[in-house]
Order: C-alpha cells, then structure tokens, then sequence
C-alpha cells in the first residue's frame, strides 16, 4: 500500500468509504446521524482535497484503488484568552474499507499523519470518536490515544 494526498481520481472510493462511516453512525446514532445521504457533495469534498489546511491522504493499492483515507485539519487558537497558541492537527475521519480491516491499514495511515504532523510543527494530534463505534475506539487506543476531554449529553 501506497499513501499519499488524495486526488480528484479518488472521489469514488473515497465516497464509498465515507458511505461506510454513515452507516455505522446511522445504525449506533438514527436520531443524531441521516441515513441514504452524503456527507459531502462532489464539489465540497474536490474543494477539499485542494485545500491544504484540510489535507485528505489516502491509502491505495498497486492499481489506485482507494483502501482507507484520513480525513486531517489544522486547527489552530491564535490570541485567544486561554487556550495556548498550539497547532493542532485534527483527524475529522480515518476509515479503512470492512473488507480489508485487520490488515493494518489503519494502523498505517495513522502513522503516516503522525509523521506528517510532526513534519508541521503541530503540539498533537486530536480526534473524536462516536460511543456507538467500540470498535473504533478500540482501534485508537490501541494506537497509543487517550481521551482529552469527554462530550456528554441528555436527549430531552
């Protein structure tokens, strides 16, 4: 497997795997999450695979086809009353296609964003991760992530 920024090219496996995450979220979350949608039109997510403060990286075979991306956004709180002035590189989505899970892939692209942060300068690397997804709360602790802070809620 290759990793690099996502292309124009890769829009439709890009777009199945994002299909893959809303169902989950739809199945753990229909009061929170939209089924039979899409996260992103094509023109929103070709704007941002051309916007480098929201880099994409994708992982793919010999042939192009798309496995598992990364999702990525610089954050950034600059004179803020108080939080530090850090760079963050935020994980909005990481998936991995349900056929080929247990193959590292995962494992892999998230490595390959903690190289790419550090190479920016950033403090850490965040992420959030939905309570109706154990397995993938599980797949990031076993990365080495810890919680920072803890959303909670009461359906009224």
């Amino acid at each position: 497997m290759r990793i690099r920024r996502a292309q124009k090219q890769d829009m439709e496996g890009i777009d199945n795997l994002l299909n893959q995450v809303l169902t989950v979220h739809h199945n753990g979350r229909p009061d929170l999450f939209k089924g039979n949608t899409r996260k992103y039109t094509d023109e929103e997510l070709l704007a941002i695979i051309g916007d480098d403060s929201r880099p994409i990286f994708v992982g793919v075979d010999d042939q192009g086809q798309v496995l598992g991306y990364a999702f990525c956004i610089f954050q950034r709180h600059e004179n803020d009353n108080i939080l530090t002035d850090i760079k963050t590189l935020y994980i909005d989505d990481l998936c991995v296609d349900e056929s080929l899970r247990g193959q590292h892939i995962g494992k892999q692209l998230y490595e390959y964003v903690l190289q790419f942060a550090r190479e920016q300068g950033c403090y850490h690397v965040t992420l959030n991760v939905w309570e109706c997804n154990p397995g993938a709360r599980k797949f990031y602790e076993s990365c080495g992530l810890t919680p920072y802070k803890t959303g909670m809620e009461k359906i009224l």
